[in-house]
């Protein structure tokens, strides 16, 4: 089966750009070295092209309380115009996607998912709101008709509101973009086109989303990086967009996150609301936030030269395989070894020393705290 293809795919072709199966997407993973995007981020402000992800539209009076089932957050806290990262879990507590909502009107929602989830989660949807004999709700699969960037970094912000001068017309009462709150979202003019603009990411830093129909994508990435170019702004791979999250510790869907992996044992238990009434895996997630669970997502760093870490390596202690790594690279901010490794909940306590194995050798490394990597005020 061909790759699918944004609709920057001949932009990223034309500046050179590695690119890479990604989720049956060919994506740029890097136009320049990977660590220089990834400090061009840290430092000043980067473009990222993530057409891939898919947009769900959910309608209806009976929308919110759909939502409230099938997530683990509480919908219901939400005004139009404000979003908030959750988890779609199976009835085990299994994490199907880890996905952002958004209210867009009193009825009406936006769910923005993995690239690689879409078919699953769209069959996962379907097959609960059948259970709910309809609920009052109707729900479709933008992800083919709209293309979306996003723009990170401390830049970002000026940008944004050179980019988009205007006020945000639906959703968010907002005189420019960098009024957004975190996880706010606004709609705001290019022209005389709607863009909807969220202020979230994926790196750590500042930074927004931008989501817009397939036509539009080109000349708004084209006007951003020409408006950017006082600002630093640079075009960045899913290399570097890697590095940023792993240094933050957001988890990557397929890595951390699995149907056999809770939101609990990812750390990510912040985003359950066990308060809101039931939900799909509301059991099994309530024993495991009053117990604990067996297993947690632990941040390492390693002591020692070493290879770079990666997925899938195995983690030692006391003379024992205990775990597996989930993501490892080297930390362009603070060059050293880092990753994630999910393992018995005794091994995940900070400053446990552990060893990964890395080409059938263990070097040393240590449980540290989460996010990995600290900005300086």
């Amino acid at each position: 089966m061909p790759l699918k293809r944004t609709a920057l795919f001949e932009i990223h072709q034309r500046a050179g750009a590695r690119l890479v199966d990604f989720g049956c997407w060919e994506m740029p993973v890097q136009y320049d070295s990977i660590v220089e995007e990834h400090l061009n981020v840290r430092r000043s402000v980067g473009i990222f092209d993530i057409s891939h992800m898919g947009e769900v539209t959910v309608n209806g009076p009976g929308a919110k309380d759909f939502l409230n089932r099938v997530l683990t957050n509480d919908i219901s806290k939400l005004f139009p115009g404000q979003g908030q990262y959750t988890i779609m879990c199976n009835e085990q507590g299994g994490a199907i996607d880890d996905l952002y909502a958004y209210r867009t009107a009193a009825q009406d929602y936006l769910l923005v998912i993995n690239a690689s989830r879409i078919d699953d989660d769209m069959a996962w949807l379907e097959s609960q709101l059948e259970s709910a004999g309809g609920a009052d709700v109707t729900m479709k699969n933008e992800s083919d008709t709209l293309s979306a960037v996003a723009i990170q970094g401390p830049n970002s912000p000026p940008l944004l509101d050179l980019l988009f001068p205007g006020p945000s017309i639906v959703e968010t009462f907002a005189d420019r973009p960098s009024d957004l709150q975190k996880n706010d979202l606004g709609t705001f003019l290019f022209g005389s086109s709607e863009i909807r603009v969220s202020r979230t990411g994926y790196t750590g830093e500042d930074g927004f989303e931008l989501i817009a129909p397939n036509e539009l994508i080109v000349p708004l990435w084209e006007k951003a990086l020409a408006m950017g170019a006082d600002f630093g702004l640079k075009p960045i791979g899913l290399g570097a967009r890697d590095t940023l999250r792993t240094e933050m510790c957001y988890p990557l869907y397929g890595h951390e996150l699995n149907t056999d992996t809770t939101p609990i044992e990812a750390g990510i238990g912040f985003f359950v609301a066990l308060d809101k009434g039931n939900f799909n895996g509301r059991d099994t997630l309530a024993s495991q936030k009053a117990d604990g669970p067996g297993r947690k997502l632990a941040a390492f760093k390693m002591t020692g030269k070493s290879a770079p870490p990666r997925p899938h390596y195995a983690v030692h202690a006391d003379g024992k395989k205990i775990g597996e790594t989930t993501s490892g690279t080297v930390s362009p901010s603070m060059n050293v070894g880092i990753g994630l490794a999910h393992v018995p909940a005794e091994y995940a306590k900070v400053e446990q020393e552990i060893e990964i194995e890395i080409r059938n050798r263990r070097y040393p490394a240590v449980v540290v705290r989460k996010p990995i990597y600290k900005k300086l005020a």
